[in-house]
């Protein structure tokens, strides 16, 4: 039976489905999105100029993954690059303290990360993907956090699958768009989460 935060969590990824291939139960999570979870459920989502760390408590096997990207990509300043990293900040501090609830450890947390593909057309001369490489790595750093694994930059989008019960992470490099899914996807968020900064419609802290 799962427990109260378990039920609570599910609310910020309502994508939830069988997965036959690996014969497990699964969630899916898309730009903006993070799960954490004390089950043996896999984690997915599809990357292109964004990130995703998975983070895991081994020794209590709680594991969770975020989905998200900087918001500023043009005109960047020192006031944009503040801004963008508080926003990075803010992602991780969703999945960290969703994680903390379940029951983790800060100090055994360890990370696996994923993404910063330069894939979204007219953004390449602004390093969208390599900024949110770089802040993911910087701000893991900074909290003590290691990381086991990574596989990030390039020029491909990538599918992501987390298993949080052993920590193993498997990364599918998608070398042939068939549709535009992934861009759009990732566009429409972009465009989200800079609108709402401008209006002032997020409060970070």
């Amino acid at each position: 039976m799962d427990s109260d935060y378990e039920r609570e969590n599910r609310s910020f990824s309502p994508n939830r489905y069988y997965d036959r291939h690996f014969e497990c139960d699964a969630v899916k999570i898309l730009p903006g999105e993070y799960y954490a979870t004390t089950e043996n459920t896999l984690i997915v989502t599809v990357l292109g100029s964004c990130v995703s760390v998975c983070l895991r408590d081994a020794q209590r096997k709680i594991g969770g993954m975020n989905h998200f990207l900087l918001p500023s990509d043009e005109n960047v300043s020192i006031s944009s690059v503040s801004e963008s990293a508080r926003y990075g900040v803010f992602a991780m501090e969703l999945l960290i303290n969703q994680m903390l609830k379940l029951g983790a450890d800060k100090r055994r947390l360890e990370a696996k990360v994923f993404g910063g593909g330069n894939v979204l057309k007219g953004l390449t001369i602004n390093n969208v993907g390599e900024r949110n490489a770089e802040f993911v790595m910087d701000y893991l750093n900074a909290e003590h956090i290691p990381v086991l694994a990574s596989d990030l930059l390039d020029k491909y989008p990538r599918k992501v699958y987390f298993f949080p019960d052993d920590g193993n992470v498997k990364v599918r490099k998608i070398k042939s768009l068939h549709n535009s899914t992934i861009i759009d996807r990732e566009s429409e968020y972009r465009m989200r989460i800079r609108q709402a900064n401008k209006g002032g419609e997020v409060d970070l802290f």
